[in-house]
């Protein structure tokens, strides 16, 4: 995760947080990892970086390392990843997590970075720039890293694009609402700017693509969607307070009923320098 948050969302200050605490959001990125939809969203995004054997990839904003781990079998034998986060306690999580691969886990601010320009053949950068203060600044150093002909990679999410069905459509709108409320316009819509961000910077050979995630219960969106997961603390900001118990109900029964539907796109941009 990375600094300078302006809304406070339960991966904020993760370094602050008691060890329980940490573990559970750490499991929570790890459950995230292996959705079939995270899954699907990252291999469009896999797709658009093209990783290849012997090269340096930059992880900017890494997590517990799943990403990482995937992109040093990419680029082995000879290759390298900088695996680089904010948070000291993810990357300690992602260091106990590591099993082979050429991979350096370093702390750092994806706004500015200490890497030389043109020190990696491309960059992955995944659902960090919604949190940061200024986003430009952020995808200029992601730039700058990276050398002539490489390529840079960013996924985000579009909040605004947040639907469910099923459910008491007054009812999901108050919630979907709330956490509108709860969040600037450039954190609910982050994944539609990508493309003209990368552009903005110079970026040639510029693809987007919007990926629609689909979850068809609520075991499925609770993963993915905090607002769906009953482990989310009724006083945290993405749980209305005093729909909790209401909106859940509704979310059980219209899974029980079998017509329970969520959808939320994520957007993956590249382009190369």
């Amino acid at each position: 995760m990375e600094p300078a948050q302006l809304d406070r969302t339960p991966f904020a200050d993760l370094d602050r947080m008691p060890p329980d605490m940490l573990a559970m959001l750490v499991a929570a990125l790890e459950a995230m990892s292996r959705h079939p939809e995270i899954r699907r969203v990252r291999h469009t995004a896999w797709t658009a970086l093209r990783p290849e054997p012997g090269q340096r990839l930059l992880d900017a904003g890494c997590g517990a390392g799943d990403v990482a781990r995937e992109l040093a079998t990419a680029v082995a034998p000879d290759g390298e990843i900088v695996a680089l986060d904010y948070s000291e306690a993810t990357l300690a999580a992602a260091r106990t997590r590591h099993v082979s691969g050429d991979i350096t886990y370093v702390p750092g601010d994806v706004c500015a970075l200490d890497f030389d320009d043109e020190s990696f053949d491309g960059v992955w950068c995944e659902r960090v720039l919604q949190h940061v203060d200024d986003a430009d600044t952020a995808v200029g150093e992601l730039a700058r890293v990276t050398r002539t002909g490489g390529r840079v990679c960013l996924l985000d999410t579009d909040w605004s694009s947040l639907a469910f069905d099923g459910v008491d459509a007054a009812l999901a709108g108050r919630v979907i609402g709330h956490m509108h409320a709860r969040r600037t316009s450039r954190q609910l819509g982050m994944g539609r700017t990508l493309r003209r961000r990368l552009l903005d910077h110079g970026l040639r050979d510029v693809t987007a693509t919007p990926v629609t995630c689909f979850f068809p219960d609520p075991a499925s969106a609770a993963v993915v969607l905090p607002m769906v997961n009953h482990d989310v603390p009724e006083e945290d900001w993405m749980t209305p307070a005093g729909m909790r118990a209401e909106w859940l109900d509704q979310v059980a029964t219209a899974g029980e009923r079998g017509d329970f539907l969520a959808v939320l796109t994520i957007w993956v941009a590249a382009g190369t320098v």
